[in-house]
């Protein structure tokens, strides 16, 4: 029986990050990170970028209260940057970043509080 495996990708369909259980690899020479994933919420079929550059434990006395970002889904972010999310009224830092296949960057940010939490960013407001 073939291991099944699952990760957290935004999917097109839905408009949403949900889990989604990977299907099979696309042949395609550019990106051979590029994967079919099927949404386990709508049950439809994306294709996601799997590339997921993830630094080692993230120590979170080290955050920096004095430096960091306002969380806004507009921003940009990398790896290893403080931010605040004001809804949550919680500190974190960056830990992975991900690129589903239509372009939607999110990130994982592990907080204080609510723990590790995956959101949306670089969107383009209209």
């Amino acid at each position: 029986m073939a291991r099944v495996k699952n990760i957290e990708a935004y999917c097109t369909v839905c408009g949403n990050i949900n889990k989604m259980e990977l299907a099979g690899e696309i042949p395609v020479f550019d990106n051979p990170n590029k994967r079919w994933a099927k949404c386990k919420k709508c049950k439809q079929m994306v294709i996601v970028d799997i590339t997921i550059n993830e630094q080692s434990k993230v120590n979170i006395e080290d955050i920096n209260f004095e430096i960091f970002s306002e969380y806004s889904p507009a921003k940009t972010f990398v790896i290893g940057e403080s931010i605040y999310h004001k809804t949550w009224d919680d500190y974190g830092r960056v830990i992975s970043k991900e690129i589903s296949s239509n372009g939607q960057n999110s990130i994982k940010v592990e907080f204080q509080k609510v723990g590790q939490k995956k959101l949306i960013e670089s969107v383009l407001e209209i």
